[in-house]
């Protein structure tokens, strides 16, 4: 038994965490007692060999090896967000099967909604009716206010504030310290730069950086 298993809980869930990368880091710090890592899954070789603080690394085989784990998938970044679909309905995990991690001092309304396969950081605080949609990234201090609507696959920076009634779509990239006005609507595979304040609403497929918001 290692000192990590002497602290957890015995009925906290295993969790396998794709891909040993940042968000899957960071993604350690809200496992609560509600779960337990049990290793990474990575593709890549190197990782695998090296193993990733004091965890195991190891290959989609332990998808299978381990068949009560859980699972929290979460790649991406402002460089790869539009594939993070494609990768994770790669992965051939089924939907109940994926966790849903909500760090202790991230504060949800128990009117809000949250999807399978989101991971809510350190003081992220989700309001009222919010509705977080599956396959989210929410990073810390993030505030999503009343009537906001998160679409799937989509990654939130940190110190993040999306103010109420406005509509993320799915696919989307809104990078750390930006601000999204009340009532806009941000279409599908939106990239949002960091520190950028969005006034007006922004078409599909669009990137936009700046105060106020522009093309870029």
């Amino acid at each position: 038994m290692t000192a990590r298993d002497a602290v957890v809980r015995p009925e906290a869930r295993p969790l396998l965490i794709f891909p040993y990368n940042g968000n899957g880091v960071e993604a350690l710090d809200c496992l609560g007692d509600a779960y337990r890592c049990v290793g990474f899954v990575d593709d890549t070789p190197e990782k695998q060999r090296a193993g990733a603080h004091g965890y195991p690394v190891m290959g989609r085989a332990a998808f299978a090896e381990w068949r009560d784990a859980l699972v929290l998938a979460v790649p991406g970044s402002p460089t790869s967000y539009l594939t993070r679909r494609r990768v994770v309905e790669g992965l051939g995990v089924p939907d109940e099967r994926f966790a849903r991690l909500v760090h202790p001092t991230a504060r949800v309304s128990p009117l809000a909604a949250l999807g399978h396969n989101v991971l809510v950081m350190a003081g992220a605080v989700i309001t009222s009716n919010a509705v977080i949609g599956d396959h989210v990234v929410i990073l810390p201090n993030t505030v999503i206010h009343h009537d906001v609507v998160i679409g799937a696959w989509t990654l939130i920076g940190s110190n993040v504030t999306v103010a109420g009634g406005a509509a993320v779509g799915e696919n989307c990239y809104i990078g750390s310290g930006s601000r999204i006005m009340n009532g806009l609507s941000l279409g599908d595979r939106v990239l949002v730069g960091m520190g950028t304040n969005v006034i007006r609403s922004v078409p599909a497929g669009a990137r936009v950086v700046g105060n106020p918001a522009r093309p870029l």
